[in-house]
């Protein structure tokens, strides 16, 4: 009887039979799970913001299907439109709110406003742009806080708010048509609800160089001045200072707030992205 020696296959080797084949490529995910994972995770801090072909690329995921999937995740708020492609959306952001100590913006940002809060005497938010809602990430005031019925983590229309309105004049346009075509919900008598009349809002707000207004738009009696927070020049949070107008006092000394809010707004900025401090 002849004994043949059997030679272990390679690395890299399967064996078919009596011949060695090459290992097939790891096969690409097949649950939805799987698929929004890969595209999560394709996003990091050097590149928050990806187009459709460098998600492809970088998932390894078809073209189509990747379409497919961002057009579910965008609508469940796992990302965003954002200016040359899309970003990861306010789910993320609100999850990471379970662990709030981690949120970098809000970390950076707190200390500022609260202390702009104490200087000034007045309400202080700090929010961020989630679709046609500001989210709130912080709010100060001290006891004055108390005046201002809003909350952290809580939610308001963009288009009546100054936060709102500083983040939505940082967009472009026909990123804003896109997100209001709808009806806009009037909270006051003064709440801007033709989307003409808003968009012309925000053609003055960028004129203003992102200074916002919000005269009783969205809480009868309160009104409140409000600034982007920019990196290379995307707005990544607004800042406001809020007041109560009537009776005695009638309106906000908006220029003396606009003044301090584009201080610590620059200081923020500078803060949460050093390295690109020398493009301001």
């Amino acid at each position: 009887m002849t004994v043949e020696a059997v030679t272990p296959p390679e690395s890299g080797e399967l064996w078919a039979g009596s011949a060695p084949v090459s290992a097939r490529p790891p096969q690409p995910p097949v649950s939805m799970i799987e698929r929004m994972t890969l595209i999560l995770d394709a996003f990091d801090g050097a590149t928050p913001t990806l187009t459709l072909l460098g998600l492809s690329e970088r998932t390894g995921l078809p073209r189509s299907t990747v379409h497919r999937i961002l057009d579910q995740m965008i609508r469940l708020r796992w990302l965003a439109h954002a200016p040359g492609g899309y970003r990861l959306g306010m789910r993320t952001l609100e999850l990471g709110g379970l662990a709030a100590d981690h949120n970098e913006i809000r970390d950076v940002v707190s200390p500022l406003l609260h202390d702009l809060c104490q200087r000034t005497g007045m309400v202080g938010h700090l929010g961020v742009l989630d679709g046609r809602e500001v989210l709130y990430l912080d709010k100060a005031g001290g006891r004055f806080a108390a005046t201002v019925p809003t909350r952290l983590g809580g939610r308001m229309p963009a288009h009546s708010t100054a936060l709102g309105k500083a983040l939505l004049a940082s967009l472009e346009p026909s990123i804003v048509e896109t997100s209001f075509r709808d009806h806009l919900p009037q909270l006051t008598a003064r709440t801007i609800c033709d989307r003409a009349e808003l968009h012309r809002e925000l053609a003055r707000i960028r004129q203003r160089q992102g200074v916002a207004v919000d005269n009783e738009e969205s809480v009868a009696g309160i009104a409140c001045v409000a600034v982007p927070i920019r990196g290379r020049g995307a707005a990544v949070a607004a800042l406001s200072l809020s007041g109560q107008i009537g009776g005695e006092r009638t309106a906000l000394d908006t220029a003396r707030l606009a003044r301090v809010l584009v201080e610590v707004a620059h200081e923020a900025g500078r803060s949460l992205f050093p390295r690109h401090a020398r493009w301001r």
